[in-house]
């Protein structure tokens, strides 16, 4: 079985503000462990960051992380316990995550949102298959020789495309439980770059549709797109009474929710 070490990671992400990343995903208490951290400032697409970061680092374990993540004190310290119970139960496994959704559509966290002011997602009591992942957080296994879609336009749904590029190799991409807080901007609709994110998802993956995704279907009638666009018209003014403002200290945030130290959470 492999067992992984604190040496063995290394977190990625792609930032366009430093006052963002500051004081969010680099406040991370977890990050006093001292595990490296690549940034990759100012890219066209989210694809084409994450592929300069794995071409800069090394370490068997990339974490690609959004720059408004904050992983709690004790993260590190979970996360190798839940890749060492995963690589234990799926040996084949290529991807991980903190957020993902079920073939049967259930979504597992659990993890804070700041635009929907909860937490969300089922807690996985074991290591659960997904279909797609939320782009806050994604764990890829470098020997499981994965990359980013350089031509998928824009910054959504690389976390969808990317577990269907697992999929086709035959490889395993699981939500493992890794509590920690997204302290991301409200949004009151979908635009039109995610519309063209959609669209190339229908393309390039006719034969895994419907994929559910953590904000829509992807079908090939395009009907549910639709349908997500009405239900958030319908549903603004409730969304907006319940979205925490992204100036909230991500670390209250943690401890609101209970996640001050999750160090006490490491058993698989």
């Amino acid at each position: 079985m492999q067992v992984y070490h604190p040496s063995d990671l290394v977190i990625a992400c792609a930032s366009n503000s430093d006052a963002i990343l500051q004081a969010n995903l680099m406040a991370s208490p977890a990050l006093a462990a001292g595990i490296d951290v690549h940034v990759q400032r100012n890219a066209p697409t989210a694809t084409i960051a994450y592929n300069r970061a794995l071409d800069a680092t090394q370490a068997e374990i990339v974490v690609f992380a959004h720059h408004d993540v904050y992983l709690p004190q004790g993260w590190d310290r979970l996360l190798l316990t839940r890749l060492n119970d995963l690589s234990s139960r799926h040996p084949d496994w290529a991807l991980a995550g903190a957020y993902g959704v079920a073939p049967d559509s259930r979504q597992f966290g659990p993890v804070w949102t700041s635009s929907l002011g909860q937490i969300i997602g089922r807690v996985p009591l074991q290591p659960e298959p997904v279909q797609s992942f939320d782009e806050m957080l994604i764990v890829l296994r470098r020997s499981a020789g994965l990359r980013f879609d350089p031509d998928q336009p824009d910054w959504h749904m690389y976390g969808t495309d990317i577990v269907q590029q697992a999929r086709a190799a035959g490889r395993g991409a699981y939500a493992i439980g890794l509590n920690c807080i997204h302290n991301d901007r409200f949004h009151d609709h979908v635009g039109g770059a995610f519309t063209t994110c959609y669209r190339y998802m229908q393309q390039k993956w006719p034969q895994f549709l419907p994929i559910q995704t953590p904000v829509t279907k992807i079908s090939k009638s395009g009907l549910h797109l639709m349908r997500e666009r009405w239900n958030m018209r319908n549903s603004l003014k409730y969304r907006v009474a319940d979205a925490i403002d992204t100036g909230a200290p991500p670390a209250l945030l943690a401890a609101r929710c209970g996640w001050t130290d999750l160090s006490a959470s490491t058993t698989p």
